[in-house]
């Protein structure tokens, strides 16, 4: 079993987060319950060597399944991830600019939703994941996938700007925002920079902190379980309980602890594995 989170090597770190390595063997008889997912700023690359996944919006009874290499938009709906017996999977948790960067695509046509990536990238991606496939070491796969970004990052068409570096301050920032002073640090007025940022991004400014600051939250309950919510709350940004609890209401229509509970159900939990914002290795 692996739930791990890496670095990426330091020349891709304007374009990527971070690479995360899930890998889960159930025996074959294994009823495997659905991982809820919440709301994350995250727009991804993911590669499945094995079961590929499908996926559902909570309370919805239609269930799509993923492509074996699938672009994954941001979503700030709560999703259910169903597994297969055998998962093995390298999720790439791309720079909030980084897709637009790199394929022009508008990031809100992908909101709350996915595409399969061979229909962008076709024969390269798929013999990329073929290579991974043939693989059962961690590092030789996150190689193949670096070496893939590496060329595209070449061939790209777009350069980075002061505007694609602004979803990433935002994701590392614990104050209030100002549209103004993010505009003018982009050298943009307002109106164009609202455009760009939702172009590159797939929400709003406003929005994509709100769903920033409801991570944040999300994953130190997960971290540190003993803490209660007002504690949560003031360290995530939010000013009181109230005002976390309707950010829950918002993006869950339940409460912090509901939430906190269907989320105690989730896959890994069968391994005495909790998912939480684990410290970076190499």
């Amino acid at each position: 079993m692996i739930l791990k989170d890496f670095l990426p090597s330091p020349h891709l770190r304007e374009y990527v987060r971070k690479h995360q390595i899930i890998r889960f063997e159930f025996g074959s008889r294994a009823s495997i319950p659905a991982k809820v997912y919440c709301p994350r700023p995250e727009i991804c690359l993911l590669f499945f060597l094995r079961n590929v996944q499908k996926v559902n919006i909570h309370g919805s009874a239609d269930v799509l399944s993923h492509y074996r290499c699938t672009i994954n938009g941001l979503h700030t709906l709560v999703t259910n991830r169903h597994t297969g017996n055998d998962f093995w999977c390298l999720q790439i948790v791309l720079q909030p600019s980084t897709l637009y960067l790199l394929t022009g695509i508008p990031a809100f046509e992908l909101t709350n939703t996915f595409i399969d990536a061979e229909a962008i990238w076709g024969k390269e991606i798929r013999t990329v994941h073929e290579q991974m496939c043939n693989s059962d070491e961690v590092e030789a796969v996150i190689g193949l996938a670096e070496a893939f970004l590496n060329r595209l990052i070449k061939n790209s068409k777009f350069g980075l700007q002061g505007i694609d570096k602004v979803g990433a301050a935002i994701l590392n920032q614990k104050r209030p925002l100002s549209i103004d002073t993010l505009a003018s640090d982009s050298c943009l007025s307002s109106r164009q920079f609202l455009r760009r940022f939702v172009e590159r991004t797939g929400v709003g400014p406003k929005l994509f902190d709100k769903v920033v600051r409801f991570e944040r939250a999300f994953f130190m309950k997960n971290a540190h379980p003993h803490l209660d919510w007002l504690t949560i709350a003031l360290a995530c940004g939010y000013y009181d309980y109230q005002h976390l609890a309707k950010d829950y209401k918002y993006f869950t229509n339940m409460t912090p602890t509901g939430f906190y509970e269907l989320d105690t159900k989730a896959p890994e939990r069968t391994f005495g594995v909790v998912e939480v914002r684990q410290d970076l290795v190499f």
